[in-house]
């Protein structure tokens, strides 16, 4: 499993997300529940779990990377369906990479909830260059 870190980053630092397993291609990510996430109705806000889903993408991507070599991954495209509210629970993105292309990274990602329904979906596109360095 590769060390993956999200301590430089402020944002995730805010949002608690901390990343629980990382092999090539793959990242399973953790957004711990707080109250401060909720929106009105006691649902968490859909911008957090985009964040969480985004970041376990770019993450998926930098496992089984040299660190050097993945500074600055921007997202192109990211279409997000929200399938079902977060309430009270931890949220888990799973990403995995579907095709490395020559300057771009098509991934998948699904939001959980702890006890395992399907939340969210997104279909990310990032920019990232051939032979793995950033573009």
């Amino acid at each position: 499993m590769t060390q993956l870190s999200t301590n430089a980053d402020s944002f995730l630092d805010l949002l608690g997300m901390r990343v629980e397993e990382a092999t090539r291609d793959f990242c399973r990510m953790r957004l711990p529940f707080r109250p401060a996430l909720l929106r009105n109705g006691g649902i968490m806000h859909g911008g957090a779990i985009a964040s969480l889903l985004d970041t376990a993408g770019v993450m998926a991507i930098k496992a089984g990377v040299e660190p050097a070599i993945t500074e600055g991954i921007p997202t192109i495209t990211m279409t997000v369906n929200y399938l079902a509210p977060a309430r009270e629970t931890d949220v888990l993105a799973e990403a995995r990479i579907i095709r490395r292309g020559r300057s771009l990274v098509f991934v998948d990602v699904k939001a959980l909830s702890s006890s395992g329904e399907l939340l969210a979906t997104a279909q990310v596109v990032y920019k990232f260059g051939a032979r793995g360095k950033s573009a």
